[in-house]
């Protein structure tokens, strides 16, 4: 039987041996591609570090895409604490630096944030929580039980809804253009997020602390409109805006605050806390020389409402 293919017993191709690449300097030694370079990364942490968490997390944990170029997601990332900017009632919120050095041609990376960490035993003296969270419901029974005993299991469970909440209202608003610090990860009860400057390495000022000038109090409020007007189109209130969750960073105002976030048609009382909101804010703007109508205000959300 014959065939197409012919062998032949002398093999042509290129020869691999050591031999064949001694005095050739232009050939490449397959060798090479088997050298491994490793670089020491000093594992002693001070008291205030940990290595960084971000892949911790499951991946429905950290924020949304795309993400800034800022964030630090290599493993070999330090989380440093380096104080605390707020303390309250249900949360205390510090500053973290996520830094990692420079490895191979990788250059060093670092960026500020601002690390929420709800409390467990204390958490329940967060105020008018019950009507916050009219229909609000965890998947499993034996926390809803606890939540509603208030054991310590169920105040740990409870600390944890409210991350996820302000986690997921973050997400929500930021893909939304809500102006919105960037979350970056959620974890247990503590939620990490963008911290917002004021341009000189501090914390940018509550708008209740700054006295703008009339022009800029109008470019605070067109900003905030938008601001509520989107979140009204995703059909939800803040519940507790006020200047004090306001930040006011050089021209720029950010939404702070959003463990809360009420569904203004799911909630019983949805629309008195839409109303609020639009008192507060109008309120603190007519004081400071813009008069707003906060009855006008509320009636141009209502129309964006879905």
């Amino acid at each position: 039987m014959s065939s197409e293919y012919e062998f032949s017993d002398t093999y042509s191709g290129p020869d691999l041996s050591p031999s064949a690449y001694a005095g050739d300097d232009s050939r490449p030694d397959p060798a090479a591609s088997f050298v491994f370079a490793f670089h020491s990364v000093d594992e002693e942490l001070g008291p205030d570090q940990r290595w960084s968490t971000w892949l911790d997390v499951e991946r429905s944990c950290r924020g949304p895409e795309p993400r800034p170029s800022w964030v630090v997601t290599e493993q070999a990332a330090i989380d440093t604490e380096l104080g605390i900017l707020k303390t309250g009632k249900e949360a205390d919120v510090f500053l973290l630096e996520r830094a990692v050095e420079a490895i191979g041609d990788s250059p060093a990376k670092s960026s500020l944030l601002a690390a929420k960490r709800y409390r467990t035993e204390e958490h329940r003296s967060f105020h008018r929580s019950t009507s916050y969270v009219e229909g609000r419901r965890t998947r499993n029974s034996r926390d809803n039980r606890a939540v509603a005993k208030k054991t310590s299991h169920g105040r740990s469970v409870a600390a944890g809804q409210w991350a996820y909440a302000e986690w997921e209202a973050l997400n929500r608003l930021w893909q939304a253009g809500v102006p919105v610090p960037y979350p970056v990860q959620v974890d247990g009860i503590e939620l990490l997020m963008e911290f917002i400057d004021d341009g000189e390495g501090g914390a940018a000022p509550r708008l209740a602390q700054v006295r703008p000038s009339k022009e800029l109090l109008g470019v605070y409020f067109e900003q905030l409109r938008d601001g509520m007007r989107e979140l009204a189109r995703a059909g939800l209130a803040h519940g507790d805006l006020s200047p004090y969750n306001v930040l006011a960073q050089g021209e720029r105002i950010v939404l702070i605050d959003l463990p809360q976030v009420v569904d203004v048609v799911g909630n019983p009382q949805g629309m008195d806390f839409l109303m609020r909101d639009c008192h507060n804010m109008a309120t603190w703007f007519t004081k400071r020389g813009l008069e707003i109508d906060e009855h006008e205000l509320f009636a141009d959300l209502l129309t964006m409402v879905l």
